[in-house]
């Protein structure tokens, strides 16, 4: 496993974050670390998301700063460019992938079943987003695909919440799981920094209260 992969996998959580303003680029990463927990995924939905990057990798530099919802090989050469450490895509496209891996920059493709999981295999991959968590199966699911491929981790994302994220962090093949909660796109409008520390360090308690 990768070294930024190794590093997710101890912090437990990934704070998925979508920003609309790069403005909120500075003070969100503070609230973040502030929080314990230096890591965040953008988002490539917004325009601001390629800035936001740049601008969060430069003045945080111990910072793990990934880029989500990538979808093409040019957002990834756009993201790596900005400052990201490493790739999340919804789903898994083989072109995607493949480039990521020929350039050694860590991706995780999302995957929601076998097929996903075989695709993943063949490109030499062993962590895997399972997306949409909640809505394809959550747990139960995570654990029925685990038992046939003994080697692989999964980074849960989506629905993921601070009342059910205890089960899934107890699961012994979950890296990491992927989460909106504290980074709320309203608190971000509403400047609320403060509320996202309090929320994050609420995160980073569960963490440590499930792993140790």
């Amino acid at each position: 496993m990768v070294k930024v992969l190794e590093d997710i996998q101890e912090l437990g959580i990934v704070p998925v974050v979508v920003l609309d303003d790069v403005k909120d680029a500075m003070p969100l990463a503070k609230a973040l670390c502030e929080g314990g927990l230096p890591c965040a995924e953008v988002t490539f939905r917004t325009e601001a998301a390629e800035e936001s990057i740049r601008i969060m990798a430069e003045n945080f530099p111990n910072m793990l700063i990934g880029a989500g919802t990538v979808l093409t090989t040019e957002q990834v050469d756009r993201a790596v460019a900005a400052g990201a450490k490493f790739i999340v895509s919804p789903g898994l496209n083989p072109r995607v992938v493949k480039y990521c891996v020929d350039k050694g920059i860590p991706m995780t493709p999302g995957c929601s079943n076998a097929s996903d999981i075989e695709q993943a295999l063949e490109f030499g991959l062993d962590v895997v987003k399972f997306f949409p968590a909640e809505p394809a199966g959550g747990l139960n699911m995570i654990k029925a695909l685990a038992a046939p491929y003994v080697g692989v981790k999964f980074m849960p994302t989506g629905g993921i919440n601070e009342k059910n994220v205890r089960d899934y962090l107890k699961y012994n093949r979950i890296l990491a799981c992927g989460g909106s909660w504290m980074v709320k796109g309203d608190l971000i409008k509403a400047g609320d920094f403060a509320k996202i520390t309090e929320l994050t360090k609420e995160a980073v308690a569960i963490v440590k209260e499930v792993r140790g």
